[in-house]
C-alpha cells in the first residue's frame, strides 16, 4: 500500500505544549510515559503490538530523544473502553507505580454520542492528573474510524477538543490527517483498516508519524508555546461539567457485603476472555435470590461486571429507592467474557450513596444462565 502524507500542521493543536518533557531534555533522570486508551492504543490490528503499534513506535521515538535514559512505557490501553471507564481506571492502571511524566489519552473512537458523558470522562482524566501531579504533561490523540471520518471535525473529536482547549492540552488529530489523505486520493482506508477501526501495521506507522511530527515540534524545535497563561490552565476552579469523574477510581469487589450465595473466584481456565489483561478475581453467583450492597462517598457510583454467555439480569436501588432492572447482555456476550462498566445515575451533590443489588431469575433470551460476576466497584 502506498500513500501520500497529509501536508499541513493543522492536525496539530500545540496549545500549552509539553513544558515538563521539554525541561527534562537537560536532565538524566528516568522517565515514565503512559498510554491510556482503547484497543487501538492497546495495539489491536498491529502484527506485533509491542513493536509495531503506534504506542510502541512512539515509545521507541521518545527513547531515541532521551537517549541513555531509563524510559518506562505503560500500556493502559484496554479494548472496548471509553473515557468514562478510563477516568476510573486511571489510578490503578496508570498511577499504580508512581506518577508518569507524560500521558497520551486516546478515546475518540470509543466514546459515544453523549456529549456530557464524554466530557465527564475526558475532563475527569485531566483534572485527576493535574491534581495528582501538576507537572505531568498530557496529549490527546484522535484516531480514525468510520464515524471519525465523516469530516475534519466530527462530533466525538469536537467534544474532546472542548476539553483540550479549556485545559490547554495539545492534541494530534490523526483522524483529520487520514481524512485529508482519503480526500486527496492518497489512502484507501479499508486497506489500511479492513474492519474500519483497527489499523494494520502501516496504519499504526501513519499514526506514529503524525504523533512524532508533534513531538519533534514540542521537544526539539526552538519555538515552544508561550502565550497561553499556562499556570492558569492547569486546574481551573470551574470545570466544564460539575459532575465529571475527577475522583473516579476502581474499588476491589471484596469491599461490598455479599449474601452467602456469592463466592470469590477467578474466571475458570479455558473460558474465553477479551478486553482485559488483568486479574479476573471477582464475586460470583448464579443464585436468583443472591444480593449485595456497598456504600461510597461521591457523586456517582457504578459496577464493572464480567459479562459473558451466562450473564443474567440484575436490579439496583440507590439510597433505599425503587429497584431498577438492568440487562447488560449484548451481541458480544455469547462469544466471550469481558468487563462491562455500568454507572448508576449521577447524584446532585457529593454525599454518601448506598447501593443495593439484587440478582433475579430473569435473563436475556440469548443468555445461558443467571450469572452475576462482580469484577470491580466504581465511584467518583
Amino acid at each position: 500500500m502506498s500513500h501520500r502524507s497529509s501536508g499541513g500542521n493543522d492536525i496539530i493543536a500545540p496549545r500549552r505544549g509539553l513544558p515538563g518533557m521539554r525541561r527534562k531534555l537537560a536532565g538524566r533522570s528516568p522517565l515514565t510515559v503512559a498510554f491510556l486508551g482503547g484497543s487501538i492504543t492497546e495495539g489491536a490490528g498491529a502484527s506485533e503490538p509491542e513493536t509495531s503499534s503506534w504506542r510502541a513506535l512512539t515509545g521507541l521515538y521518545l527513547q531515541s530523544v532521551y537517549e541513555g535514559r531509563q524510559l518506562r512505557c505503560i500500556n493502559a490501553g484496554v479494548g472496548g473502553t471509553d473515557s468514562s471507564f478510563g477516568a476510573h481506571r486511571l489510578a490503578e492502571h496508570v498511577f499504580h507505580a508512581g506518577s508518569p511524566d507524560l500521558l497520551f489519552v486516546e478515546f475518540s473512537v470509543n466514546d459515544g454520542g453523549d456529549r456530557e458523558e464524554s466530557v465527564r470522562g475526558m475532563e475527569g482524566i485531566v483534572r485527576q492528573c493535574r491534581r495528582l501531579n501538576p507537572l505531568m504533561d498530557l496529549i490527546f490523540i484522535y484516531t480514525a474510524a468510520d464515524k471519525n471520518l465523516t469530516g475534519r471535525k466530527p462530533f466525538n473529536i469536537a467534544v474532546h477538543e472542548e476539553v483540550a482547549g479549556y485545559y490547554g492540552i495539545p492534541s494530534v488529530d490523526c483522524a483529520a490527517g487520514v481524512y485529508d489523505m482519503i480526500q486527496a486520493g492518497g489512502l484507501d482506508w479499508k486497506q489500511c483498516a479492513p474492519d474500519g477501526y483497527h489499523p494494520l501495521d502501516e496504519g499504526h506507522a501513519l499514526y506514529a508519524a503524525f504523533v512524532r511530527r508533534y513531538l519533534e515540534q514540542a521537544l526539539l524545535e526552538g519555538n515552544s508555546p508561550s502565550g497561553m497563561a499556562a499556570d492558569n490552565l492547569l486546574l481551573p476552579p470551574v470545570p466544564l461539567v460539575h459532575c465529571n469523574y475527577e475522583y473516579g477510581e476502581m474499588l476491589d469487589c471484596s469491599i461490598a457485603s455479599y449474601s452467602p450465595d456469592f463466592c470469590i473466584s477467578e474466571l475458570p481456565s479455558g473460558e474465553p476472555l477479551i478486553n482485559w489483561r488483568f486479574s479476573t478475581v471477582h464475586a460470583w453467583t448464579d443464585d436468583p435470590a443472591a444480593g449485595f450492597s456497598f456504600e461510597v462517598t461521591g457523586q456517582c457510583a457504578g459496577l464493572v461486571l464480567l459479562c459473558g454467555p451466562d450473564t443474567g439480569i440484575f436490579e439496583y436501588s440507590l439510597n433505599g429507592g425503587a429497584f431498577t432492572e438492568v440487562n447488560l447482555f449484548d451481541e458480544w456476550c455469547p462469544g466471550a467474557y469481558r468487563p462491562v462498566p455500568f454507572m448508576f445515575p449521577v447524584q446532585a451533590a457529593r454525599a454518601v450513596v448506598s447501593i443495593t443489588i439484587r440478582n433475579t431469575d430473569r435473563r436475556d433470551s440469548r443468555s445461558t444462565g443467571t450469572g452475576l460476576r462482580v469484577l470491580k466497584l466504581l465511584h467518583s
